[in-house]
């Protein structure tokens, strides 16, 4: 009889997903269970949703889930905060990268509704929340509309000559109505493409930011001009 280890008779190979999510760092794991609390929320509903299918949906324990989240809520209003988090991060990027105030609109509409595209459960998780029962949703979206609207009136306020509150107030305009047609166009999808539907509502608000330009001629670069002189 061969010899055997005494500690091989009680070692077991461990499962391949077993190994990958053992050697997940907290934020990596907290953001799996994030991706799979999305796809159950929107599979099921939040109040159909139990802790116990998401923990399996994500190969997870229990304890393990609870870990991350105390429960239920506070698992919903963090996939909110993520996802809100995702989208103002795209936004404030396709600004940055903007040089006049024509192609910031243009790029605020643009990714607005990418993020539609390539995202729709998140957006639709969040921006069709109850939010009679959900009143943290409701300064969540505040929050963001006004980091958004922040970061918008700080490049269109200086070349239109518009005073910073009005600025802003005018950015929050713009970033409500780009997210409401979006919202509309996802569930009304036969109100055209996205390409044609982007196209229309350029139009109506750039229609009336470019006259700002125009009352403020002469005291701001030209669009087209050099936006950084």
């Amino acid at each position: 009889m061969n010899a055997t280890d005494p500690g091989e008779a009680h070692e077991r190979p461990e499962h391949p997903r077993t190994r990958r999510m053992s050697r997940m760092s907290r934020d990596q794991r907290r953001e799996q269970l994030l991706s799979t609390a999305l796809r159950v929320f929107s599979e099921g509903g939040y109040h159909a949703t139990s802790m116990d299918e998401i923990a399996t949906a994500a190969g997870v324990s229990k304890p393990v889930l609870y870990q991350h989240f105390p429960g239920k809520r506070e698992l919903f209003l963090a996939l909110v905060e993520f996802t809100l988090q995702e989208l103002s991060e795209r936004l404030e990027e396709s600004l940055s990268t903007a040089d006049t105030n024509e192609q910031r609109v243009r790029n605020v509409i643009d990714t607005h509704f990418g993020f539609v595209c390539t995202r729709p459960e998140a957006h639709r998780l969040v921006f069709s929340a109850d939010l009679m029962s959900f009143p943290e949703v409701a300064d969540q979206l505040d929050e963001f509309y006004e980091r958004v609207a922040d970061a918008v009136a700080a490049l269109l306020g200086p070349h239109t000559g518009v005073p910073p509150l009005q600025a802003t107030l005018l950015s929050r305009g713009l970033v409500h109505m780009v997210q409401s047609s979006a919202v509309y166009w996802m569930d009304h999808p036969d109100a055209g493409s996205r390409e044609e539907v982007q196209r229309r509502v350029f139009r109506l608000a750039w229609g009336g930011i470019k006259t700002l330009e125009g009352d403020h001629a002469g005291a701001a670069p030209r669009l087209g001009g050099n936006d950084h002189a």
